[in-house]
């Protein structure tokens, strides 16, 4: 019975020592050998603490209490051991037992489990953070792993996934895990379906090799449409950088007068709706430069800003130019047709500059681009739906225009949403100082100067001219008065004011008369054509560039005057 006992206790993994009362040791089993690493019969009989220096046997015999999972080092090892009395039917400790093993190569395992799970956490918070839409099989193409991109992409959750075959979110192509687990071998920009939606994706796909042997395969996918998406938006930027014409914010409107910050404080307002504006206002008090700011302070501002200036454009070209046409449409179209400004402004903003000058027909046409965001091409049936925010100006009386019936009545209220009223600049004359000096900033750097400042005496005498013009004219004005100046003058004075210089040029059209020298090298037309060129140049120039005034006072309309403008080259004057 002894030595049944004693195959036992050799055979089992714990090592053992037992002691009687008096501590001396009675049992050491063959785990105790090779953790000690002494003999049975060397230490049989003798006291523990001449074998284990630092045991805890002699408390336990002393105490009579269990001591349960302690670590202790023994040598160059741990150990974790529990500590029990051996008590006898009446109560008495007769002598106690450790039950310990070596736990150095756990402690080590359980560093390796710690690094291991926390790799693993780093890889799932990767996995699962990770934009590319991920999903993982098995060797035999079973779905094992879905991240949330992927879910997000084809509209398939885990239990869609996880435990079936990997055709199972394939809706048009083949499946490019079978396809890889097949040869082993990568695959990538594979085109497929995926989903109930059927999205258009490009997959790669990867094998998952380990200690030599396929285990599964790993695949991204990638949605077209969004590439799609993020490309037209590059094809956007890049046509922003190249056309993006609005280049003024509010910071750009110089003034303090409560009427300008009245207009200035309601165009802010209206640039974060995107209701439609309606910019009042005489020629040259900068309307143009208020729908610039709008634009700019808007959601719109990184998209394209298109100005139209409608009289301008002859009335047989208008509608075309603003909704393009299909081939074919009219003698002369473009093959494959062209796409109008509406077109190229889509997404962005529309600035209708003088609207008061275009034909009812035209006006019809745009109360629908207006109100139903849609227009048909010129020739074309089909209608084109279109993101559009429209800022239209005018310096006529539409009121007016309205009641004598040369403006639609229903187009005035659409565009009316937001009216906005620019004064012109006799109204808020005290900003006077202000503009001169932000012209001459302006003017100093265009023209490479450096003129520091105005004297009293011209600038009271600009403050008391009417400026008919309103700040184009005193920007002419200014401009002209640098240009008079000495390159070593930094002071503007009344004798570099060009005040009689439009009236002086005016009168000289009266007198003016041909060589003799030239008779005979000039046709009837080319004298009245030079004529008629240096008196339209002269009216302008009187009139500050108003070209609206410059066309009633000819006794012409606007649209023949732009013509006229364009045939002797006068906007580059």
């Amino acid at each position: 019975m002894k030595r049944e006992l004693e195959v036992i206790l050799d055979s089992t993994h714990d090592a053992m020592i037992a002691v009687d009362r008096l501590g001396y040791i009675t049992l050491f089993n063959k785990a105790a050998k090779k953790l000690i690493k002494l003999e049975d019969e060397d230490v049989i009989g003798l006291h523990i603490t001449d074998v284990v220096k630092n045991t805890r046997l002699p408390y336990v015999l002393q105490t009579g209490k269990s001591e349960l999972n302690r670590k202790q080092p023994l040598g160059d090892i741990s150990i974790i051991t529990n500590r029990m009395p051996v008590k006898d039917d009446s109560g008495d400790t007769i002598g106690a037992v450790a039950v310990f093993r070596d736990i150095t190569e756990m402690k080590e395992l359980a560093e390796e489990i710690t690094n291991l799970k926390e790799m693993q956490s780093m890889l799932q918070a990767i996995f699962y953070s990770t934009q590319d839409a991920i999903s993982v099989v098995d060797e035999n193409g079973i779905g094992v792993m879905i991240n949330p991109a992927y879910s997000k992409l084809t509209g398939l959750t885990d239990k869609d996934i996880l435990g079936k075959i990997c055709t199972v979110d394939i809706a048009e192509g083949d499946s490019i895990h079978l396809q890889v687990l097949k040869t082993k071998q990568p695959i990538k920009n594979a085109r497929l379906k995926v989903g109930p939606l059927k999205k258009q994706v490009i997959a790669d796909a990867a094998p998952m090799i380990v200690d030599g042997e396929l285990r599964g395969s790993v695949a991204v996918l990638h949605d077209i449409t969004e590439i799609k998406r993020l490309t037209f938006e590059l094809d956007q930027a890049k046509q922003i950088i190249r056309k993006l014409e609005a280049k003024y914010t509010f910071d750009d409107i110089v003034g303090e007068d409560d009427k300008l910050k009245e207009a200035i404080e309601k165009a802010k307002k209206a640039a974060v709706t995107p209701a439609t504006v309606m910019l009042r206002g005489e020629s040259g008090t900068g309307k143009e430069l208020f729908a610039h700011a709008i634009h700019n302070a808007s959601n719109r501002k990184n998209r394209q800003f298109v100005r139209v200036n409608c009289a301008a454009i002859s009335e047989s070209l208008l509608e075309s130019e603003l909704f393009g046409y299909e081939e074919g449409a009219f003698t002369g179209a473009r093959k494959g047709g062209k796409k109008g400004i509406f077109e190229h402004a889509n997404g962005g903003t529309i600035f209708l500059d003088e609207i008061g000058e275009i034909s009812l027909s035209t006006q019809a046409k745009l109360l629908r681009v207006i109100q139903e965001r849609e227009f048909v091409r010129v020739g074309g049936n089909d209608p084109i739906n279109i993101d559009i925010r429209v800022i239209a100006a005018t310096n006529l009386d539409l009121e007016r225009a309205v009641r004598e019936g040369s403006f639609r009545q229903d187009f005035y209220y659409r565009l009316n949403v937001i009216p906005i009223v620019i004064p012109p600049l006799r109204e808020h004359k005290r900003d006077i100082p202000m503009l001169v000096k932000h012209l001459i900033h302006k003017f100093n750097q265009e023209y490479g100067r450096s003129v520091q400042d105005i004297s009293p005496s011209a600038l009271k005498l600009l403050s008391n001219l009417e400026w008919k013009g309103n700040v184009r004219e005193m920007e002419n004005f200014v401009g002209r008065a640098i240009i008079n100046m000495k390159f070593n003058e930094v002071v503007i004075r009344t004798n570099h004011l060009p005040v009689m210089e439009g009236k002086i040029v005016a009168r000289g059209i009266k007198n003016h008369t041909v060589e003799k020298s030239s008779l005979l090298n000039k046709t009837l037309e080319e004298v009245v054509e030079e004529g008629e060129k240096q008196f339209i140049s002269a009216v302008l120039n009187e009139l500050a560039g108003n070209r609206t005034k410059a066309a009633q006072h000819l006794g012409i309309s606007v649209r023949n005057l732009y013509y006229k403008i364009k045939k002797y080259n006068l906007d580059q004057m």
